[in-house]
């Protein structure tokens, strides 16, 4: 049963992603992966209930690279946004480049309360491919009004808009607003979106 209703917005939040996004419970005995949108299942060729409970190493095989591995669980370790390209495999043994995002995210109380992980496949020309969404998200973020991209880092890091009004000493009704406006002018239809482009852009 989900605890409050910011999580319920979230799960939502989630299913509507067109990016492949999981939520994970670090609450929870090897931090297992509760929430998997379409895109996914989709990108994965797993079945939602194939997915649910496991930790999202297994989507891990024999070439899949042991430091990037490790890079991933040093975010988490350190509760800190990670974004890595590392060699995935599909249900079907196929291997595919994963532009992989791992961010923290926050209850009210500051308690570390899910990882939101999102997955891009690169193709062949991952670099190439990689660089180029780092670039246009840099170059969006740098356009952005000073207000809207404190918002924004704050966003980043998992805080809720309390959190971040509080930070900011603003009103949570003006955090809201300009939430809406940067999903507006960055393009992007989910928050768990929007976030995936502020920890590209490096905030």
């Amino acid at each position: 049963m989900l605890a409050s209703i910011d999580e319920e917005r979230l799960v939502e939040t989630v299913g509507f992603s067109p990016i492949a996004t999981v939520l994970s419970n670090p609450r929870k005995s090897d931090n297992p992966l509760e929430v998997a949108n379409e895109a996914f299942c989709e990108l994965t060729g797993y079945s939602e209930s194939e997915i649910l409970g496991r930790n999202c190493r297994f989507l891990s095989g024999i070439a899949t690279e042991p430091w990037l591995t490790e890079r991933i669980r040093e975010g988490v370790r350190n509760r800190k946004s990670v974004l890595v390209d590392i060699l995935n495999y599909k249900k079907d043994g196929s291997p595919f480049r994963n532009a992989v995002l791992v961010t923290p995210l926050f209850d009210s109380n500051g308690e570390l309360s899910w990882f939101l992980g999102s997955q891009v496949e690169l193709g062949t020309e991952s670099t190439a491919v990689f660089s180029g969404r780092r670039e246009r998200a840099i170059i969006a973020v740098n356009g952005l009004p000073p207000r809207q991209r404190q918002v924004l880092e704050l966003i980043a890091k998992g805080l809720l808009n309390k959190q971040i009004a509080w930070e900011l000493k603003i009103s949570e009704k003006t955090v809201k607003m300009h939430r809406a406006l940067l999903m507006e002018r960055l393009g992007v239809p989910t928050s768990a979106d929007l976030i995936r482009l502020a920890v590209e852009a490096g905030l």
